[in-house]
C-alpha cells in the first residue's frame, strides 16, 4: 500500500484525547498555617495499621490546616487540625489530632527512666547520647516518646482496646483520630464527667476492658487516671500511651499495673460505684504473666 502523508496540523485538539488536570501531588495552596497531607510522605511502617477507617481522608492532594490547640502539657502539645481534599466536590475532610512532642530544649527527662526499663535502643550512640543528656540526646529522647506512643497505640487499637485510631507518625508529630464532635470541641475527659449510675456501670466496664485488654498484651499504661480517659457519648478511650510499659520486661511492670487498677477504681468509688481495684489486678495479672 503507498504511503500517504497527513494532513497538517490544524493546531486544534481533538475532544477525545482532552481532559482535565487537577495536581494533587503538592497543592500550591498550602502555606502557613496550612500544609500538604503527610499521610503518603511518610514509610508505610510509620501509617497506621488496617483496615484503615472509612472516615480517614487519603487523598493525595489533600491540605491538613491548623485550627488551633487542644491540649498542651510538659512534654508534648496537641493541636486540631482538619485534613481536607478541597479539589474534590463534594469536599472530603475529617479532623486529626496532632501531638508533638516538645523540642530537644523542653524534653524532660525526668520521668523517663520509671518507663523506659526494658525498651532497647538501637544504635549504640543513640544510647551514650541519651545517658549524657546531651543536645542530640534529648532529640532522640523527644522522638523515642513519640515512637514509643505511636507502637502502643497500633498494637492495641489492632487487639481492639478502645483508643483513637492512629493516623501517622513523623519524627516528633504523632498524628491520631480526634475524639470529639464535628465542630471540633474534644470529648471531655473522664474526670470532668458526671455520669448517673447507669451510665457510671457502663464507664466501669469499660475502663475494665482497657486494663484488661492491655494486660491481655503484657502491657500497663502505666499512668492511668481519669485524665486520660476520654467519654465521647458512652464511650470511653483511653489516650496518653507513651509510658506504656511491659509487665514483665520492665521491674516495675506489675507495680504500675497495680497503680493503674487503684487509680481507675478509686475514682468509680468516689462517685458512689463499687470498684474492686484488687479483683481487677488480679485478673489483669493473670492475662499479662
Amino acid at each position: 500500500m503507498p504511503y500517504v502523508q497527513p494532513p497538517p496540523p490544524t493546531g486544534d485538539l481533538d475532544p477525545f484525547f482532552t481532559f482535565d488536570y487537577v495536581p494533587v501531588d503538592a497543592p500550591e495552596t498550602a502555606t502557613g498555617d496550612r500544609r500538604p497531607t503527610t499521610y503518603w510522605s511518610v514509610d508505610r511502617s510509620s501509617r497506621g495499621p488496617g483496615p484503615v477507617p472509612d472516615w480517614l481522608v487519603l487523598d493525595a492532594g489533600a491540605v491538613d490546616t491548623e485550627l488551633g490547640v487542644l491540649k498542651t502539657g510538659k512534654e508534648a502539645d496537641v493541636h486540631l487540625l482538619e485534613r481536607a481534599a478541597e479539589h474534590v466536590t463534594p469536599v472530603e475532610s475529617c479532623l486529626l489530632a496532632a501531638k508533638r512532642y516538645r523540642d530537644p530544649e523542653h524534653t524532660s527527662f525526668r520521668r523517663s527512666s520509671l518507663y523506659v526499663e526494658g525498651r532497647g535502643v538501637r544504635r549504640s550512640r543513640d544510647q551514650r547520647a541519651l545517658e549524657r543528656r546531651s543536645a542530640y540526646g534529648r532529640q532522640v529522647a523527644a522522638g523515642r516518646w513519640a515512637a514509643a506512643e505511636w507502637a502502643a497505640l497500633c498494637t492495641a487499637w489492632s487487639a481492639g482496646v478502645a483508643v483513637p485510631y492512629p493516623v501517622s507518625v513523623q519524627d516528633t508529630e504523632l498524628l491520631m483520630e480526634f475524639v470529639g464532635g464535628p465542630d471540633g470541641h474534644a470529648a471531655p475527659r473522664l474526670a470532668e464527667t458526671r455520669p448517673g449510675p447507669e451510665l457510671l456501670e457502663h464507664c466501669w466496664q469499660q475502663v475494665r476492658a482497657i486494663v484488661l485488654g492491655l494486660a491481655g498484651l503484657g502491657l500497663a499504661h502505666g499512668d492511668l487516671s481519669p485524665y486520660n480517659l476520654l467519654l465521647h457519648g458512652e464511650v470511653v478511650l483511653v489516650i496518653d500511651l507513651p509510658q506504656v510499659v511491659d509487665v514483665v520486661a520492665n521491674p516495675r511492670g506489675p507495680e504500675l499495673l497495680h497503680r493503674d487498677c487503684v487509680n481507675a477504681a478509686r475514682w468509680f468509688i468516689s462517685r458512689g460505684h463499687p470498684a474492686d481495684a484488687d479483683v481487677l489486678l488480679a485478673e489483669a495479672v493473670s492475662l499479662a504473666l
